[in-house]
């Protein structure tokens, strides 16, 4: 499955990712988050999986973004401005490779 090859490059923060991997580990993740608090209600664990779920995928989260970034020849510090970057995330790759890398659309 593609979401845990994702998490497998949890810290790589080198490289580029399109526009569809970062969007789809959002859903994915957004999804899980939705489903977490019905697991601690019916564990009886309070918020505890929603808590580890957060903690475990706040490395990888920010990992991808930081890739998006690269793929429009950004650097992942655009990051630290949550307005400006959205319109980034959004953004098509640059064509061709970059100082980050090849395209993956390419590859």
């Amino acid at each position: 499955m593609w979401y845990v090859g994702l998490l497998k490059k949890y810290a790589l923060f080198s490289g580029r990712s399109r526009r569809q991997e970062y969007w789809l580990f959002i859903l994915v993740t957004f999804l899980v988050y939705m489903l977490v608090p019905y697991l601690d209600r019916e564990l009886r664990t309070g918020t505890l999986f929603a808590y580890l779920y957060s903690v475990a995928l706040l490395v990888p989260g920010i990992a991808v973004a930081v890739r998006r970034m690269h793929d429009t020849d950004r650097s992942g510090w655009w990051l630290l401005f949550p307005l400006v970057n959205l319109i980034f995330l959004c953004q098509d790759s640059q064509r061709g490779p970059n100082r980050f890398g090849p395209n993956p659309k390419n590859a």
